[in-house]
């Protein structure tokens, strides 16, 4: 058995070789980074539960039949996930303005959308991960209209079980992320993480709109308490049924 070689280190995980050359391991980090790593820190335990919660989540997912990169867990902070060739658009799904949309629109946070936007995002840190126009997206080549039309739905469908699943956790799925790759046979699959890293995620049983936080917002706006935040997020995720 040949020793695992480093192929890429991010800001959340890193990504290992093994074997198998359609398997990688990934390891999930306890580092923490905001505003494109311009803030860094380090969130105790975070690894862990961020590989609990979307390793949970994944299984959930692909029980719902959304195609994964996820194979399994074998440890605590470690996925064995199928290589693929990352699509280099962040997926964003919103139900709830906060964030960036209500900074650019003016929209009140907390203001409850028509039905729920996508956006699409360069995925590409120099430039600021900028905002993307679908005639931006295709003059950039990045995906095809049949791929962007496949993300968008999925990206939808992905949502819909979300927001059912979260709200049996009592949690309310104001946004997220989702990353995407190409497998070897160019089929889309889910990959990165979902994970409080990647939504926002509101405690449904509490009023005040700082402790309602449950996301790595917490940690963004200095909020305190960032790990019994996640700590209570994955004990309400692994609470409930695949």
């Amino acid at each position: 058995m040949s020793a695992p070689e480093k192929l890429y280190e991010g800001k959340a995980k890193i990504l290992y070789s093994t074997d198998d050359p359609d398997i990688l391991l990934s390891c999930f980090k306890d580092d923490a980074t905001a505003f494109n790593a311009q803030k860094r820190g380090v969130i105790t335990d975070k690894g862990r539960m961020n590989c609990a919660i979307a390793t949970h989540l994944f299984q959930k997912l692909a029980a719902m039949g959304i195609p994964t990169h996820f194979i399994d867990q074998p440890a605590p902070n470690q996925m064995r996930v199928k290589a693929v060739k990352i699509i280099p658009l962040e997926v964003v799904v919103r139900n709830i303005a906060a964030g960036s949309l209500s900074q650019q629109t003016g929209l009140a946070l907390g203001t409850p959308l028509p039905q729920p936007m996508v956006e699409f995002y360069y995925k590409n840190d120099a430039l600021g991960d900028p905002l993307l126009t679908r005639d931006r997206l295709f003059l950039l080549n990045l995906a095809t209209p049949d791929q962007v039309e496949q993300l968008q739905t999925l990206a939808l469908r992905i949502n819909q079980i979300l927001i059912a699943f979260f709200h049996q956790c009592q949690i309310t799925l104001v946004d997220f992320k989702l990353e995407f790759g190409l497998d070897a046979q160019e089929q889309i699959l889910l990959a990165d993480e979902i994970s409080p890293d990647t939504c926002r995620l509101w405690n449904q049983l509490e009023a005040d709109p700082e402790q309602r936080v449950m996301d790595k917002d917490r940690f963004r706006r200095d909020l305190g308490n960032v790990e019994s935040a996640y700590q209570q997020v994955m004990e309400r995720v692994l609470a409930q049924a695949v």
